[in-house]
């Protein structure tokens, strides 16, 4: 079993920057895959990145690739998402989540059904 806490959102203007954390419990965290999700008000949830421990290797959305950093703390057991150079449209819930099907392509950690565990969720608001 795995439990995720979000923490870190907020209001930011265009242009700064944000640390997101992702806080885990349980002992298959350690060898799980990461991701992160976030869905804005009247939209769908959409994929921003993954962090795969096993096998390694990152993937980022296409709109936040060279904007945002995802990175892990082993021994704290959280993952960051470090968010710079936002813009309004950055603005939603952020959501983390964790799956343990570590043998998936990468590519496959895009889909919200290749994890089981998520988090509550955290807003982060980008003023322009």
């Amino acid at each position: 079993q795995v439990q995720l806490v979000e923490s870190g959102g907020g209001l930011v203007q265009a242009g700064g920057s944000l640390r997101l954390s992702c806080a885990a419990s349980g002992r298959t965290f350690s060898s799980a895959a990461v991701g992160w999700f976030r869905q804005a008000p009247g939209k769908e949830r959409e994929f921003v990145t993954v962090l795969r421990t096993v096998g390694a290797g990152t993937y980022y959305a296409d709109s936040v690739k060279g904007r945002f950093t995802i990175t892990r703390d082993s021994a704290k057991n959280i993952v960051y998402l470090q968010m710079d150079t936002l813009k309004p449209e950055d603005t939603a819930v952020y959501y983390c989540a964790a799956s343990t099907r570590t043998y998936l392509l990468l590519k496959s950690y895009t889909s919200g059904a290749s994890y089981e565990y998520w988090g509550q969720g955290t807003q982060v608001t980008v003023s322009s």
